[in-house]
């Protein structure tokens, strides 16, 4: 199960969150917001780690 841990306004910004969750040992998982109606990079993006990773996820969120 996949738990979102992060919303942000663009693509580019989402990919280098999940690559500092990758670089920590993270699976990350980005989706687009199904909220929002617009296409494209310029949307706002969410990212997702696995359930059981969360507080690993929150202790790096902490240290930024």
């Amino acid at each position: 199960m996949w738990t979102e841990v992060k919303r942000v306004p663009t693509l580019m910004i989402a990919e280098m969150w999940k690559d500092l969750f990758d670089g920590e040992g993270i699976v990350g998982y980005i989706l687009p917001d199904p909220d929002y109606e617009g296409v494209g990079e310029l949307r706002p993006y969410r990212v997702y780690v696995p359930k059981e990773k969360l507080h690993v996820a929150q202790e790096v969120l902490r240290k930024i």
